[in-house]
């Protein structure tokens, strides 16, 4: 039974480690570089055609949308190189000053065709031609072999699909959100004693820190995002896209308010020294509440990141009610903060800045604010696909696929979904 279950921990680690993005990187990089290079050995007049798996790992990425655009700069990067190392061949050949112009040039070229962070490989490519002999049969050789290259990478990622990474992005919203419940039980439980001023300011330092972690989690969204377009495994990909981001949104503005209400807890706590924050039912009260959002944070997680539409609605009416309850308890709370402001007006804006925090925390997560915003930002883009791709539109729409059939298809019935 102990091997069996050691057997099970090993397999589950390797199913793991194939989705791990290095991993599957290193792997479709090498495969697309190892056959570039057997290709170009047949069909290139280089001894050592190594062009072709330079351009293959550069042109690989974790996405198809990636790769498709960053194979179309590279090769028109490489390209242009080569046709700038061309026309200096013929005027002037190979001399210090003529390199130095070559570079200028080449680097002015590649900012006006376009080829965005690849105008450093324009100028490798104008040098790299340029300082060999046989200048015309170099050139054609480098431009098959980046051609042999940017074609295998594409078709490696076709062949060996990346993976679509929305299930990482979400387990980096939602462990995001649970390191956010954590400090709002923390705040809660000192807030409810007697907390020093030295504790009260390290929860605000940890609240700033929690701005590294949604640059993180930002990365994995974008990762996730690119996975998405162009793929063809994906239906309504633009909903899935605007759900998630919509949610880390959110999740950015409560951590931003969470940071301000750390910090007039913080200011309180000085005002107060070595007094208690506040009475002990105020105290109760407050922490109650946190401990109640906190909990709704995760909830609030858990429904963007959930795609399959019961268990959305699950998610949904957990939050909601969730948020009833918190919004009982905050309404609890004011009374008591009021009563402590009548009997101690000398620092009564503090614990008012408190109630206003909590209640912007409770605003955000709110249903119909999220489907007001859900539905501004579809809005958004179909704006900018209809300007941007205007005949793809009204192809669409003579199709009878109108933004409402493919919100419904996509399970978004104007809810928070």
């Amino acid at each position: 039974m102990r091997e069996v279950r050691e057997w099970t921990a090993r397999a589950t680690r390797i199913m793991h480690k194939r989705r791990d993005p290095v991993v599957v990187q290193t792997f479709r990089s090498a495969t697309a570089a190892t056959i570039a290079y057997v290709i170009a050995l047949r069909l290139s007049p280089e001894a050592a055609p190594l062009t072709a798996p330079l351009t293959a790992l550069l042109v690989v990425q974790v996405t198809l949308y990636a790769t498709l655009t960053n194979g179309f700069r590279r090769v028109n990067a490489v390209v242009t190189g080569v046709l700038v190392a061309i026309a200096f061949s013929l005027l002037v050949g190979l001399t210090w000053w003529s390199l130095a112009m070559l570079l200028v040039a080449a680097l002015v070229v590649g900012r006006l065709v376009r080829v965005e962070e690849y105008v450093p490989e324009v100028a490798i490519s104008a040098m790299l031609v340029l300082g060999v002999t046989t200048v015309g049969d170099t050139a054609w050789a480098r431009v098959v072999e980046t051609l042999i290259g940017a074609t295998v990478g594409l078709a490696c990622n076709l062949l060996l699909a990346p993976p679509v990474w929305v299930e990482e992005a979400g387990a980096s919203i939602e462990d995001l959100a649970r390191r956010l419940r954590q400090l709002m039980l923390r705040m809660g439980e000192e807030a409810a004693g007697g907390t020093p001023v030295d504790r009260a300011a390290e929860r605000l330092h940890e609240a700033r820190r929690l701005d590294h972690d949604i640059v993180e989690v930002d990365a994995a969204l974008r990762r996730a995002e690119d996975s998405l377009r162009l793929n063809p495994r994906v239906q309504d990909s633009v909903l899935h896209r605007v759900v998630m981001r919509t949610g880390l949104d959110t999740l950015e503005i409560c951590t931003v308010v969470l940071r301000v209400l750390a910090r007039s807890l913080t200011d309180l706590a000085k005002e107060r020294e070595p007094k208690r924050l506040f009475e002990a039912e105020t105290g109760a009260a407050l922490e109650q509440l946190l401990s109640e959002i906190a909990d709704a944070v995760v909830s609030f997680a858990v429904l963007v990141t959930t795609h399959l539409s019961t268990s959305a609605e699950s998610a949904e009416e957990r939050l909601a009610a969730e948020l009833r309850t918190a919004a009982g308890t905050r309404d609890k709370l004011a009374l008591l903060l009021r009563e402590e402001a009548e009997r101690d007006p000398g620092h009564w804006q503090l614990p008012g800045a408190v109630l206003t925090e909590v209640n912007r925390i409770l605003d955000e997560l709110d249903t119909e604010h999220r489907t007001r915003r859900l539905f501004e930002e579809l809005d958004r883009v179909s704006r900018e696909q209809r300007a941007r791709m205007p005949r793809l539109t009204r192809l669409r729409e003579r199709l009878g696929v109108t933004e409402q059939l493919w919100r419904n298809r996509a399970g978004f019935d104007g809810r928070s979904r």
